[in-house]
């Protein structure tokens, strides 16, 4: 009886183990994990379509993830959509003023997020700045419209 009571108490502290691993995966996978590096970097742009980007999605540069999206909103000056960004305090400081930001798809229909490349420019982005160079998503469905359209001439 006693081995009994030992193998199910193995079982359930297995079983457990198993749930907090999955959910420990699924807090890292949507960025929502604590402990995570710090972002205190600050960096807005704004983005004449911004084709199904989220918050939350990730920033990069060079391929390697260094903040995330915290907001997105209709900018009500220029009637764009504006993107709030959170970076790594050590890359923000880095960017400079003619940095670009564009909106990147990972495979042909994957999740969109922003890349960033910095330029030559000496004067550096202040926390709270905005990358003025920015590139829009490419939406498929217009890409399709331009060639239907440009076939029937």
């Amino acid at each position: 009886m006693k081995r009994s009571k030992w193998l199910e108490a193995g079982v359930g502290a297995f079983v457990l183990a198993g749930f907090l691993g999955l959910v420990f995966l699924g807090l890292q996978v949507s960025g929502l994990a604590p402990g995570q590096a710090e972002q205190n970097f600050t960096v807005h742009a704004n983005f004449s379509n911004i084709g199904g980007l989220k918050e939350r999605s990730r920033v990069t540069m060079a391929g390697v993830t260094v903040g995330r999206i915290t907001d997105i909103e209709l900018d009500p000056q220029w009637l764009e959509g504006r993107v709030t960004m959170k970076i790594d305090s050590d890359v923000g400081e880095k960017l400079s003023q003619d940095s670009t930001a564009s909106i990147l798809t990972a495979g042909l229909l994957g999740e969109k997020y922003i890349g960033l490349s910095t330029g030559g420019a000496p004067e550096m982005i202040e926390d709270g700045g905005t990358i003025r160079d920015t590139q829009s998503a490419l939406v498929l469905e217009e890409l399709i419209q331009q060639f239907v359209s440009n076939m029937s001439k």
